[in-house]
């Protein structure tokens, strides 16, 4: 048996191949950059007809004190507008997908870093709405994707921080997208999926996360909801903060699977029947969902079925049942 390749995301989620090669190799900013763009395209046709609206902007991340000419204020990846100026912004609740674990905590127990006091971040009004600028109002979500030197133990980690806060502080939600299981978390009280060397992940934590980070009423009373999920399983539905008690119900999903399919990522740099860069790094429950997955590749591949007509049901096997499979059907 050849490369098992496809243009078709095989996973109903995550792709544990492709992220671990960005990883293991670099190169993540392309598929950064390729997301955020996606992400933008999914949000505005459900936003414009409520009367918000979305763009890109430079990312708050990677923003160094050291640079030699910096922004007067950080700016977002992806920033939600509210059109009509005269909404309050209040919280609003909303649904968890079935298989999507959800953490409700105070908002100030689950960021790293002491809150930047208001006086000091008074002025930092990162949107605030301008009258000549064409269908912009002001601005209620920050979305970002996180790379990695924004992580704990990167280099742009502590500005990253202290930017975060400074929104926050600000009254603006924040939704942090993490699809990057390697580096630890950058929410605290979270179950530990980056264990220390030679340790195991924690059986309760989960490999990736949506963060909704809401400072409503005001930043000691807000709370952030953490949207969980694993190896395989689908992206979650979030609902995202709007003005008043308005939120969006938000397919993760779409955006993720247009990105990985229309860039070609699968056929270019995924080989299914091979283990992914880091395999080790997974927990023992998500290696044995990376193993599945790879069984049902391989076998629909064996048995002369399109990989496009994927994803493939899969079979719980023990890991050396499934890796011994894979030999046999490798030849």
């Amino acid at each position: 048996m050849g490369h098992l390749r496809s243009i078709k995301n095989q996973s109903p989620g995550i792709n544990a191949h492709l992220h671990s090669h960005w990883q293991g190799r670099g190169g993540w900013s392309r598929f950064h950059t390729n997301q955020i763009a996606d992400l933008l395209r999914a949000l505005r046709p459900l936003l414009l007809p409520r009367g918000y609206d979305a763009d890109i902007e430079p990312s708050l991340q990677g923003r160094r004190l050291d640079d030699a000419e910096p922004p007067r204020f950080p700016e977002s990846d992806l920033t939600i507008y509210d059109r009509d100026r005269g909404r309050a912004a209040l919280p609003g609740g909303g649904q968890s997908r079935a298989g999507v674990a959800e953490l409700v905590v105070p908002l100030a127990e689950g960021l790293f870093g002491e809150p930047i006091s208001t006086k000091e971040y008074g002025a930092l009004k990162v949107y605030e709405w301008a009258p000549d600028r064409v269908d912009r109002g002001e601005p209620i979500v920050w979305i970002e994707l996180l790379s990695p030197s924004n992580k704990p133990g990167g280099r742009d980690a502590r500005d990253y921080f202290d930017g975060r806060l400074g929104l926050l502080e600000s009254g603006i939600a924040f939704v942090e997208i993490d699809y990057l299981h390697e580096l630890p978390t950058t929410l605290r009280g979270l179950p530990g999926y980056r264990p220390g060397r030679g340790q195991q992940p924690d059986d309760a934590a989960h490999a990736y996360r949506i963060a909704v980070i809401e400072p409503r009423p005001d930043f000691r009373r807000g709370i952030m909801r953490v949207s969980d999920f694993d190896v395989d399983a689908p992206l979650p539905v979030v609902a995202l903060p709007l003005s008043g008690d308005e939120t969006l119900e938000f397919d993760f999903g779409p955006p993720y699977h247009k990105t990985f399919e229309e860039t070609l990522y699968g056929w270019q740099l995924i080989d299914y029947g091979e283990l992914p860069d880091g395999f080790a790094l997974y927990s023992a429950a998500d290696q044995r969902r990376i193993l599945a997955r790879m069984v049902a590749v391989a076998e629909a591949a064996a048995a002369g079925t399109d990989l496009e007509t994927g994803p493939f049901p899969v079979r719980d096997l023990p890991a050396g049942e499934a890796l011994a499979r894979l030999t046999a059907l490798r030849g």
